[in-house]
């Protein structure tokens, strides 16, 4: 679903959180105090710019006394959400957070994939896969990617292993085009992307990706994924081990400088063998 469907469709949860709150007779602080979270955040959710947690659309159920509404509305959303159940929420964080930082040990980060490349990674995942539901996944990734570019967006930094930058996904002329966007984002000064070699050894984070965001508003999370779930992690203690665990990948790298060398040597590597198959 288009990103402009899916900002309307939670318009529609707002508008009617506002119509509730009113019927109720509560300004957005007071409602806000009631269920745990700022005036100003009930403001954003009945614009429809934030989605809140399900546990927050509970609460709401039970201060509003309106019998579940918003539970049931709010499942019903998440099932339109062309995310993975556990991705859901990460999706809604990135286009909000001030700073986003990612460790991807084998695979490009969706933030930063062309379609060509998120279509083969589909494709690897789902084989059999109708083609509707592959362009689906596709233009939804492609789509998370426009934060990256808006006049709001992010600080992006990226810790790639070298793996991601070899493994030939969707063949070299797709990888030559996903290395040179790369390149692209970096020398835009939209992404800072350094490379963790493969003689680096063993690190920090020797399984699955791992993601921190940082906001304006409320405490920074961690998110770690592996092949088949995510986790989302806010407890504080458990987000700063996260923090030092990326720090120490961070000094495991190459330089931002040599990086950049890296990446488009290896997209014309790439280009060279597209050319000769």
């Amino acid at each position: 679903m288009a990103r402009g469907k899916r900002q309307d469709v939670w318009e529609f949860f707002g508008d009617l959180l506002k119509e509730h709150r009113e019927g109720a007779g509560l300004s957005q602080g007071e409602l806000g105090g009631r269920v745990f979270v700022s005036g100003a955040y009930i403001g954003l959710f009945e614009q429809g710019i934030r989605k809140p947690q399900l546990d927050v659309a509970k609460r709401i159920d039970e201060v509003l006394q309106t019998g579940g509404i918003f539970e049931r509305t709010w499942r019903k959303l998440i099932d339109k959400s062309p995310y993975a159940s556990y991705f859901h929420a990460v999706a809604e964080l990135e286009a909000v957070a001030t700073k986003i930082c990612e460790f991807a040990p084998t695979v490009v980060p969706g933030l930063m994939q062309t379609g060509a490349y998120a279509r083969a990674v589909t494709l690897a995942v789902h084989p059999f896969a109708a083609d509707a539901y592959v362009e689906e996944k596709v233009t939804s990734r492609l789509d998370r990617a426009q934060i990256l570019q808006g006049t709001t967006r992010p600080e992006y930094w990226v810790i790639l292993h070298e793996n991601a930058i070899l493994t030939p996904v969707g063949g070299p002329a797709a990888m030559a085009e996903q290395l040179d966007h790369i390149a692209a984002l970096i020398r835009n000064r939209w992404a800072l992307v350094t490379v963790l070699p493969r003689e680096a050894g063993a690190h920090a984070h020797m399984t699955g990706t791992l993601k921190l965001m940082e906001f304006e508003d409320q405490p920074p999370t961690a998110y770690t994924e592996t092949e088949f779930s995510g986790t989302l992690l806010d407890d504080p203690a458990v987000v700063k081990q996260a923090q030092r665990t990326y720090d120490l990948l961070r000094v495991a790298t190459l330089s931002p400088e040599a990086s950049l060398a890296l990446i488009e040597s290896a997209a014309e590597d790439y280009r060279r063998c597209a050319s000769t198959t």
